[in-house]
């Protein structure tokens, strides 16, 4: 029976944290923030989602990857005009998690999986993958956990919300995970649909709604008076419970793909014919 000392870095000792770099696992760091999810979420909702699918990911594959301490704080600046939001600059934040993968790196392991659970961590959370390639030369990915494989799919067959709009910030997708993992702390009774700007053309997408081409973010008070961002009202635990189970098997996926993927070897071609 798998134990969470067999998979959480924080709970292992440090010969089993050296165990586990030699079997090559892939570290799988959680990221997110601390704000405003509307009057009926808490303000925890990023960090506990991203938590959970990644914790259920790794439980089904502890031989493959551990799961890493989360990152709680992120950037969120353009959320404090409600009360709640802690956050931190964006090169803070960058520097704070690249120092969290090259710590990973000097005990061994070579195969990095941040996976994200705020939107504006997301641009980054690609840079720190970046720079902790550069730097250390091992392997290190970022994803935003509604992204991982197969999660859009189910995402988009439950959904009841509006197709534009709908699932962005303590939505029907937020909400509906949220129910699923903590029902005593959601309080439906002041769930409200609130979609804010609504574009002639698809320009803008929401959480899993596509693929516009702008990339924009204002004030949030700008945008929403509640802090919603969709319709939270269409949220269900049973909604909650398979987009989990969606969002658990996607990054399996990206684990797997992380340990099959050979580390390349630089080469350098300066002064050569």
């Amino acid at each position: 029976m798998t134990k969470t000392q067999d998979y959480h870095y924080g709970e292992m000792t440090w010969p089993q944290i050296r165990s586990a770099a030699a079997q090559e696992r892939v570290a799988v760091i959680p990221v997110a923030t601390v704000e405003d999810h509307g009057p009926h979420l808490p303000v925890d909702t990023d960090v506990r989602l991203c938590c959970a699918a990644c914790d259920r990911a790794v439980a089904q594959i502890p031989e493959r990857a551990i799961l890493i301490p989360p990152v709680i704080h992120g950037y969120s600046p353009h959320h404090m005009d409600f009360p709640g939001p802690i956050t931190i600059g964006w090169d803070t934040f960058i520097r704070y998690v690249l120092d969290v993968c090259k710590s990973l790196v000097a005990h061994g392991f070579r195969r990095i999986l941040i996976v994200n659970g705020h939107g504006s961590n997301t641009p980054f959370v690609d840079i720190i993958a970046r720079l902790t390639v550069v730097e250390t030369g091992a392997l290190a990915a970022a994803v935003n956990y509604w992204n991982a494989p197969g999660v859009h799919e189910v995402a988009e067959s439950l959904r009841e919300s509006d197709k534009i709009g709908g699932m962005n910030h303590a939505c029907e997708f937020e909400t509906s995970i949220y129910l699923a993992l903590r029902p005593d702390l959601v309080d439906m009774s002041k769930a409200v649909r609130e979609l804010g700007h609504q574009p002639t053309k698809n320009y803008w997408t929401d959480l899993v709604g596509g693929d516009g081409p702008l990339v924009m973010m204002e004030h949030w008070s700008a945008l929403s008076r509640t802090g919603v961002m969709g319709d939270p009202t269409k949220a269900t635990a049973e909604k909650g419970e398979r987009l989990l189970v969606a969002a658990a098997a996607g990054l399996i996926e990206l684990v797997d793909e992380l340990r099959n993927r050979r580390v390349a070897e630089r080469v350098d071609h300066h002064g050569k014919g």
